[in-house]
């Protein structure tokens, strides 16, 4: 599959989720199986763009390319020079979201709320496009849609044609409304649909969980590519497993203790080294929570690994309990008691 003239190792790809898919995340889903990552969303406001969260979000040195950064915001001329901007600092590809449904982007009516205006969804759409998407060093530009604002007001469809029609290379559909948060299951229907209305490249994305249901979801739908997000939380080998099972039809072997344990400490590793102490020690906390989900008094150590107030503490507590868990692999994966 190819995004412009940009050529995927696969069509696996990582959602951008904000706080979780920073650089070290992206480079690790990359290492173990996707083909293409999306950063976290960049605000265009320009205010905003020396501050050391932009700025760490803008930091590509030595990620596996195509580089393609997430923007976000309402305002045409604000989104355009965003993309000039993230182009000059590394982007090889611009995504523009349009699929955020987080009460402090739709507030700014920014993310998935532009979904209820046409008119400024195209204005944006053929700003960016215009901004470094047209002529010799054409940058491609991709969206990132929900299936509209709420059940009754579904216009992924329209929103679609008027992207194909703007010039956006690839788009992504999310199988929820904008009200539906991340409630509920997802519907394909409305991605296969937009996928016979255009011909772009559309993306699936939602509730896709494990190899069978990729394999179902590209049928179903007839995408191009699936996006997987929350499902690789903890579990970046997913996209691994996925890409094995489409490609022989068998699954592979759910990883031990010891490759696991080696996945997570090259993570938080990167991940230090990435936030440095004071901001890498708190935001790995997540990480490390969902790598331990479901084993065996993972709580207990959770609280633990909390109070830590050094990443070398935190790292040797990490351990400490995979080392424990070794010691008892025969119920190393029973799920905590509800």
């Amino acid at each position: 599959m190819k995004i412009g003239s940009h050529l995927l190792a696969n069509r696996l790809f990582v959602a951008p989720m904000a706080g979780v898919t920073d650089r070290p995340f992206r480079q690790l889903c990359k290492k173990l199986g996707a083909g293409y990552a999306v950063s976290e969303m960049v605000a265009s406001n320009a205010l905003l763009w020396k501050s050391e969260k932009t700025q760490r979000r803008a930091n590509h040195v030595g990620e596996f390319k195509p580089i393609a950064v997430q923007i976000a915001g309402a305002d045409p001329a604000m989104m355009a020079a965003a993309a000039k901007i993230n182009v000059d600092h590394g982007a090889q590809i611009i995504d523009i979201n349009m699929g955020c449904p987080a009460k402090k982007v739709c507030n700014v009516a920014a993310g998935s709320a532009l979904l209820r205006d046409e008119p400024l969804v195209q204005q944006i759409l053929e700003a960016v496009v215009k901004a470094v998407g047209t002529g010799p060093d054409a940058v491609p530009v991709t969206l990132k849609i929900r299936t509209g604002w709420d059940r009754e007001h579904k216009n992924a469809i329209e929103i679609a044609r008027l992207a194909e029609r703007s010039g956006i290379s690839m788009l992504t559909v999310h199988g929820r409304t904008r009200a539906d948060l991340y409630h509920g299951e997802a519907e394909y229907e409305t991605i296969t649909a937009v996928k016979n209305n255009v011909q772009i490249p559309v993306v699936a994305n939602g509730d896709i969980t494990s190899p069978e249901k990729a394999e179902a979801v590209l049928k179903i739908t007839g995408a191009d590519a699936i996006m997987i997000g929350r499902a690789a939380q903890g579990r970046p080998w997913i996209f691994r497993e996925i890409n094995h099972y489409l490609e022989t039809g068998g699954k592979l072997p759910t990883p031990e203790i010891n490759e696991i344990q080696d996945i997570m400490n090259a993570h938080l590793l990167d991940h230090y080294e990435f936030y440095g102490e004071f901001i890498g020690l708190r935001t790995a906390r997540k990480h490390i929570g969902w790598y331990c989900k479901g084993l065996r008094d993972s709580h207990a150590f959770r609280q633990r690994m909390n109070t830590a107030d050094d990443c070398k503490t935190q790292l040797q507590l990490v351990n400490d309990y995979f080392n424990e868990m070794k010691s008892h692999s025969d119920r190393l994966l029973f799920l905590e008691a509800a």
